[in-house]
């Protein structure tokens, strides 16, 4: 028991961190499962939420890491993009699977590492350098494509997020999912167990601090959007896999809900705080709201305001436990009640 509790710790970013979005979660699932068709509540549906989530999922993993370290990335769903067409680009020279994976994900690798050394050497905040790589990734994806999507081949990545045939039915869930999970909980060991996942907490925290601290904060900041990029990179092929062809014109905003994501699962806009289980939840509730108003018949623009409140009511919940947390630490000081 004390080693599931000491699991759960880390990977939900604290002793009750997790439960907040967990709670929220089911409070959706269960919204949708009484008000919706029946349709909603069968695993095959279930199945199709956790395979949507993959996608977003991946790339808040790398997002939850910059989030932590107190910066942002634009430029995620640009990346995601990018990686779908040099994929399907070396599948279609003739090339395997596996060597497409590893271009997908060294090219988003590469997009992070860009990121993490303009930001450093040329001292720009994070929001600018990752809105103009934003539009430089995607405008390298359109130019290798020539403006068209990318055919490929079909091999082995094509099943990654496909629907599972019965004879793999013990896999419970695609490839994709497990994939995702597997880097999650690897993602949690790093943040929780090792010396970078500290110094990524104390960065977000207060840099100048870290600074005094000892932290190499440029060396941190640069592995931090290495991360992000590495971890989009993994989105871009879960993206390929999806869509089975190389698209420059995907994921156009993904950006915006992996961040939500982040935010909604208890990340802190302003560093310091996260958590990999919370980011994943937060995918899941915005997954499993699209679904269950698409199997609702709700228009988009439902939709849209629905996972809008969401992500605005997540913010001002964080703002008021920081200011609430800032006014109980002036009540303790020892000259408060002079």
């Amino acid at each position: 028991m004390t080693n599931l509790r000491g699991a759960l710790n880390a990977l939900g970013g604290g002793r009750w961190g997790w439960l907040g979005p967990v709670a929220g979660l089911a409070l959706v699932f269960a919204l949708f499962a009484a008000i919706g068709p029946p349709s909603f509540r069968e695993w095959g549906n279930v199945e199709t939420i956790l395979r949507q989530t993959a996608i977003v999922g991946s790339a808040a993993l790398g997002m939850t890491v910059v989030i932590i370290a107190g910066g942002i990335d634009l430029s995620v769903g640009s990346i995601v993009a990018l990686c779908t067409v040099i994929v399907a680009l070396v599948l279609a020279g003739g090339h395997g699977p596996l060597l497409a994976a590893m271009a997908g994900v060294g090219a988003g690798l590469a997009c992070g590492f860009v990121n993490g050394q303009l930001i450093t050497r040329l001292r720009v905040v994070p929001f600018i350098v990752t809105l103009g790589t934003l539009l430089l990734a995607r405008g390298l994806a359109k130019g290798l494509a020539r403006e068209q999507t990318v055919s490929a081949p079909a091999t082995g990545l094509n099943s990654l997020l496909a629907s599972l045939p019965d004879s793999q039915a013990w896999m419970i869930v695609p490839a994709g999912v497990w994939i995702t999970v597997l880097l999650a909980v690897a993602v949690s060991a790093l943040l929780r167990l090792t010396r970078p996942g500290r110094y990524f907490f104390a960065l977000g925290s207060n840099e100048q601090a870290a600074r005094l601290s000892g932290v190499p904060v440029n060396a941190v900041k640069a592995a931090v959007y290495s991360l992000a990029g590495l971890f989009a990179g993994v989105a871009g092929v879960l993206q390929f896999s999806r869509l089975t062809v190389g698209d420059p014109t995907v994921a156009s905003g993904l950006e915006l809900d992996v961040i939500a994501a982040v935010v909604i699962g208890g990340g802190s806009l302003s560093g310091g705080e996260g958590s990999v289980l919370g980011s994943l939840v937060g995918a899941l509730i915005m997954s499993v709201i699209r679904n269950g108003c698409a199997q609702m018949f709700l228009p988009n623009w439902v939709q849209e305001i629905v996972t809008g409140a969401i992500i605005v009511l997540a913010v001002a919940l964080d703002r008021m436990r920081h200011r609430a947390g800032e006014q109980a630490a002036l009540t303790q000081r020892p000259d408060a009640s002079a």
